[in-house]
């Protein structure tokens, strides 16, 4: 009897750690619905109309880039200067009179600083760690300048600058969210995503630059964190 009782809580550990393998968003879905509740049972205007809408748009910002460092974490990488990338775009953005040319202009802020991190990283071979690091605090080093003249006083952004800052943020990240799964599911660059992780060393012997992939992704989180 007591040889049996330890077997029988391997076996349950092991049924859970196979759900999570095969059903991992069935899982993380179990979860988040369990904390919502217990959310909404401390406070219940957590659960109203406003709660929810609230909780969503705060929600929409994070997610967009949390998409970023999934598609980095595929390949082994993380950038730590997604904040820092997000507030630059921001200023660019927000002291631009037209809507188009605020969203490009913030945009290819994100899509250069993605780049000096995926160069650094998979030219220069520099820790990801490291060099998003690095970008963060050179970065924050230069818009504090420029908050002293360039952006001295105060901003009006744009009405397309305003409206993707309310509703619209939610449809953005729903947007972001398919066009990623589409990418990482039915693309060859998303499958070359998971072999460069997986093993980078079989995906250099058959011919891929992986210097080239590590600039196109992180180019694309930089461009995600701008979004956000």
């Amino acid at each position: 009897m007591t040889a049996t009782t330890p077997d029988a809580g391997v076996g349950k550990r092991g049924r859970f750690g196979d759900l999570m393998q095969r059903r991992p968003l069935l899982v993380l879905a179990a979860v988040w619905i369990i904390m919502i509740l217990i959310t909404g049972a401390i406070e219940p205007n957590y659960l109203s109309w406003g709660g929810m809408r609230n909780m969503i748009l705060f929600a929409a910002p994070l997610g967009i880039m949390a998409a970023g460092q999934t598609i980095l974490m595929l390949t082994g990488g993380i950038d730590l200067s997604v904040g820092m990338i997000a507030t630059a775009a921001a200023y660019y953005a927000a002291f631009q009179d037209v809507g188009i040319v605020a969203v490009l202009l913030g945009i290819l802020v994100g899509a250069l600083a993605g780049s000096a991190n995926g160069i650094g990283v998979g030219v220069f071979k520099v820790n990801p760690l490291i060099m998003t690091l690095a970008m963060s605090t050179i970065l924050l080093g230069i818009f504090s300048a420029l908050a002293q003249t360039v952006f001295k006083g105060s901003s009006s952004p744009s009405a397309v600058i305003k409206a993707m800052g309310t509703d619209w943020a939610v449809v953005v990240w729903a947007v972001v969210a398919v066009l990623i799964i589409f990418m990482l599911r039915r693309t060859g660059f998303g499958r070359l995503l998971y072999a460069s992780g997986d093993n980078p060393i079989a995906v250099r012997l058959s011919g891929v630059r992986l210097w080239q992939v590590h600039i196109a992704v992180y180019a694309l989180a930089g461009v995600l964190a701008a979004v956000a």
